[in-house]
């Protein structure tokens, strides 16, 4: 018989997200998650952009099997807010976010709710930018806010992608109660950076955070939690078009995803840039020197669709993480069939490994279908052997998915001689399967025991009764 060779992952739809009906586009639950999910004791929660019981967008939680889906927050476009983009922030059973429209002035909120989806409470709406007669729409505190937040203490603290006194987005602070609101900094133009999409990591007094820029390629900046020394820690190169009109350079362009730091550097993406302009995975000292591209996605081509595809994956707007000395992320286009990529890659650059291609949707009809999700574009999280993750479209309906990628070792069987042999990796995409025994037993059920000193390759002969086996911890 022909050997039964494991994949080195299977990729699980834990929920897809239902159709959407009516002028309004509403469903029960929501559709096109964003902003990546948060997990606490087995249970996920996240953000859609859109659908829910008034089509502006909802907050969900579900049971990590895929199970127990709930619409804990539907956003009705008012004082709530709408549209909400960043994701959540758990904290003593209560949901943080921001909301990137809606409310009075229509420019987006700050909120909290119970992670069971009581107590609903709109923290701060951003006030109503007003065009300043050079075309930027600006005001006191910000609007639009895109990104997620970041609880310390009794405070959070985000960025406003638009308004501001320059109409550049700002960074702020408000208390968990909903007082105290300050604005911390407005961004400016050129290389000073602007449009901030991405959360803010802290160290120390120090909040960290990325801009995608305006008349630059965007910067890396730093900046006291009371608002004062804002320092451009690092700016993003200018580079060049090359012949298809893309801009090329060496460290990457245009950053979307919040860093994450591990010793004394900090890891990020940036959306586009780099040898190819697909974007890079880059490594800075906490600093802002030295900063190491690690891996510049590639060049490709455009499919029948009209979706650029290539090995890797294209454009990733999601922050990492990292798990030992491997980080792990997802890109929102490219990959074999163009609609992105879930990526392992060493923290030293080596060993990048395209870890799950997200499978084709067809050009026409909309919304576009598949199987399994499309378009990733929020980050990963990681529980043992398991990633999970999002799609903000694909899917059933095309309207998204939540999913889990399984990295558990997995048993090859394959025929030698009259009897078989049985094989196992010892580590794959980073995780490391030390401590894994191989087990056997009379029947399915069990009961399992181990076999002594058994490694891989382990070859059993045909004699005797059935054995049946197993990896196990």
């Amino acid at each position: 018989m022909p050997p039964e060779v494991a994949r080195g992952q299977a990729l699980t739809v834990l929920h897809t997200f239902a159709p959407v009906s009516g002028p309004a586009a509403t469903n029960t639950e929501g559709a096109n998650p964003s902003g990546g999910l948060s997990w606490s004791g087995g249970t996920l929660y996240g953000t859609a952009t859109y659908g829910g019981g008034w089509g502006r967008g909802t907050v969900f939680a579900m049971d990590a099997n895929g199970g127990g889906f709930i619409a804990a927050h539907n956003f009705t476009g008012g004082s709530d807010g709408a549209n909400p983009l960043g994701g959540v922030t758990l904290s003593n059973n209560t949901l943080y976010g921001t909301a990137s429209a809606g409310a009075l002035s229509g420019a987006g909120t700050v909120f909290r709710v119970g992670a069971d989806g009581t107590g609903f409470t709109s923290l701060h709406s951003f006030t109503v930018p007003v065009n300043d007669s050079f075309g930027f729409y600006t005001n006191s505190d910000g609007a639009y806010p895109q990104s997620g937040l970041l609880l310390w203490g009794n405070t959070l603290y985000g960025a406003a992608n638009n308004g501001g006194t320059a109409g550049r987005g700002t960074l702020f602070a408000v208390g968990t109660n909903g007082t105290g609101f300050s604005t911390l900094h407005g961004f400016s133009s050129g290389t000073a950076g602007a449009y901030s999409s991405a959360g803010l990591i802290l160290l120390g007094n120090t909040l960290y955070g990325t801009d995608y820029g305006n008349l630059g390629q965007g910067t890396i900046f730093a900046i006291h939690t009371d608002g004062a020394g804002f320092t451009n820690l690092y700016a993003f190169t200018s580079g060049h078009l090359n012949g298809n009109g893309i801009l090329t350079n060496s460290d990457g362009a245009n950053p979307r995803a919040k860093l994450i730091l591990s010793g004394n550097s900090f890891y990020g993406t940036t959306a586009y840039g780099g040898i190819s302009g697909q974007g890079v995975v880059f490594g800075v000292n906490t600093d802002g020197t030295a900063l190491r591209t690690l891996h510049s996605f590639a060049a490709g081509g455009y499919n029948a669709s009209g979706l650029f595809t290539n090995s890797d994956g294209a454009n990733p707007a999601a922050e990492l993480i990292l798990s030992g000395s491997t980080l792990y992320g997802t890109t929102t286009a490219g990959g074999s069939s163009g609609n992105g990529t879930v990526f392992a890659l060493d923290i030293n650059g080596t060993a990048f490994t395209n870890l799950y291609n997200f499978t084709a949707t067809p050009a026409y009809p909309q919304p576009q279908t598949n199987s399994d999700g499309a378009n990733p574009s929020g980050g990963l999280v990681l529980s043992g052997y398991t990633l999970y993750g999002e799609t903000a479209s694909g899917g059933s309906w095309g309207n998204g998915t939540v999913f889990s990628l399984s990295f558990a070792p997995r048993l090859t069987i394959i025929p030698f001689g009259t009897g078989f042999r049985l094989t196992w990796p010892a580590k794959a995409a980073g995780f490391d399967y030390t401590g894994f025994k191989l087990q056997s037993a009379p029947a399915a059920t069990g009961p399992f025991t181990n076999i002594p000193g058994a490694t891989s390759p382990y070859t059993n002969f045909l004699a005797g009764a059935q054995r049946f086996y197993r990896l196990s911890q």
